[in-house]
């Protein structure tokens, strides 16, 4: 039987248990895994897809980039604020329900007018799937361990793109490219019911010791706030703190590389370097799985050991990541064959997701417990609408410019074209750990 605590319920409650936390953590890393399944699905078969329904790199670009991020941003606010207030557990259920229906239905588009209107309903689905996690598990870790808790969480982007990229290849190699959205699509309104079933609401702020929330008023207001902040002043509050702001820009400017990079890293592959769709399903997710789990657990653990110690560590991981990604990258780019060019890749498969943990972390260490749903989503509002609503567009589009003058080499200009962003990513973190610095300063100062 599931128990709820009370929306507004704060305080400190009794430790859950770690079999119990284990399980909630596991399942809600399996949601993410079907949720990035489901997003990356329509890139990983973008070849076939290109050739059954006969769409350009730039629309490929707008689909997988633009029109799904107009969606999955700006619901995901309203949403959030709808989860600070209700049932995450009940908005994170439906949520899943909703866009694994929207999966399947990509699977029946005969015109890219059809797919792009399931696309965006795939995005509405979206919107309520992550913010509200990252609170649930927010609320059963205490600070200490909750760094690692979201990076095991945040192995989901690796494991959905390599089970995507291992499954989705080989059913579409065995059967057509629409099966892989009736099957995943299957599978995650199953695992809505069974989110709905087995996960109980956890009490808000029951893993906050009250010096935590304390230190969070300094960006939110005082927690001991009898009646919560209304749906536009906890917008204002989040935007209006230049730390969380710069920290969601700099993470902005991070999945700009990483969403261009992903969405078009297969048919780079197989149209450029010659890879074929049964190569994809075994070594490039073997690279993707690997590089990327790796590399998002890794981050958890140096974000738990010196966040603790500092909180400029937050940005400064992040921004080192990035530097020494970019020769790596180079090289993926540059490679002569696909063997070459996923053994470049590996790295920054490994380092890409290094920012994703530590911000996700950060943020939810500066916002009130019953702020961390709307303050997630809008984390990822501006996250995804610079990463991943901009970066597969530029790619895209860049490639339709340098088609004239490259012809089949026109994907490896874009890439190229994408590497000065590593550089600007890392120096807005860098000025992210500086305006942290500067705030600890200012607060030792004044005490």
């Amino acid at each position: 039987m599931r128990h709820d605590a009370p929306a507004g319920q704060t305080g400190r409650g009794p430790a859950q248990p770690r079999v119990r936390t284990g399980l909630v953590l596991g399942m809600l890393c399996f949601v993410y895994v079907l949720n990035f399944l489901d997003r990356q699905l329509l890139s990983i078969l973008a070849k076939p897809i290109q050739d059954g329904l006969n769409i350009t790199d730039g629309q490929l670009g707008l689909i997988t980039g633009f029109y799904f991020a107009l969606f999955y941003c700006f619901i995901a606010i309203p949403i959030g604020w709808l989860a600070d207030r209700t049932n995450r557990v009940k908005v994170l259920s439906a949520s899943c329900a909703v866009w694994s229906i929207a999966t399947a239905a990509c699977g029946m588009a005969n015109n890219y007018g059809q797919l792009v209107a399931a696309r965006m309903m795939v995005g509405v689905g979206e919107a309520g799937g992550v913010p509200p996690s990252y609170a649930i598990i927010s609320d059963y870790f205490p600070r200490e361990r909750r760094g690692t808790a979201l990076s095991i969480f945040n192995l989901g982007p690796p494991l959905g793109s390599a089970l995507g990229v291992a499954f989705g290849a080989s059913l579409a190699a065995t059967f057509s490219w629409r099966v892989p959205f009736y099957v995943i699509g299957a599978i995650g309104v199953i695992t809505a019911l069974i989110v709905y079933r087995v996960i109980a609401e956890p009490r808000r702020g029951g893993q906050d010791a009250a010096r935590d929330n304390a230190a969070a008023d300094l960006a939110t207001g005082p927690a001991t706030d009898i009646v919560p902040p209304g749906f536009l002043k906890t917008i204002a509050l989040f935007f209006a703190n230049p730390v969380l702001l710069l920290a969601a820009a700099a993470s902005g400017a991070a999945n700009f590389i990483t969403y261009g990079t992903a969405n078009f890293a297969t048919l780079f592959l197989m149209r450029e370097k010659g890879m074929e769709l049964g190569d994809v399903a075994v070594w490039y997710a073997l690279v993707v799985g690997i590089g990327m789990s790796a590399g998002i657990f890794v981050s958890g653990r140096l974000t738990d050991r010196f966040g603790a110690r500092s909180r400029s560590a937050y940005a400064t991981i992040p921004a080192i990541s990035l530097l020494l990604a970019v020769p790596f990258f180079l090289g993926f780019v540059w490679s002569p064959t696909w063997e070459i060019a996923l053994l470049f890749l590996v790295v920054p498969m490994f380092l890409n997701s290094f920012f994703l943990t530590a911000t996700v972390t950060f943020v939810q260490g500066e916002v009130r417990p019953d702020q961390r749903v709307i303050s997630g989503a809008l984390l990822l509002l501006v996250m995804n609408f610079i990463g991943l609503g901009l970066g597969p567009t530029y790619v895209g589009m860049a490639s339709d410019f340098f088609r004239e003058s490259y012809g089949n080499h026109s994907l490896q200009a874009a890439f190229f074209a994408l590497a000065p962003m590593y550089l600007i990513a890392a120096l807005m973190y860098l000025y992210v750990a500086r305006l942290i610095n500067r705030s600890k300063a200012i607060t030792e100062g004044s005490a």
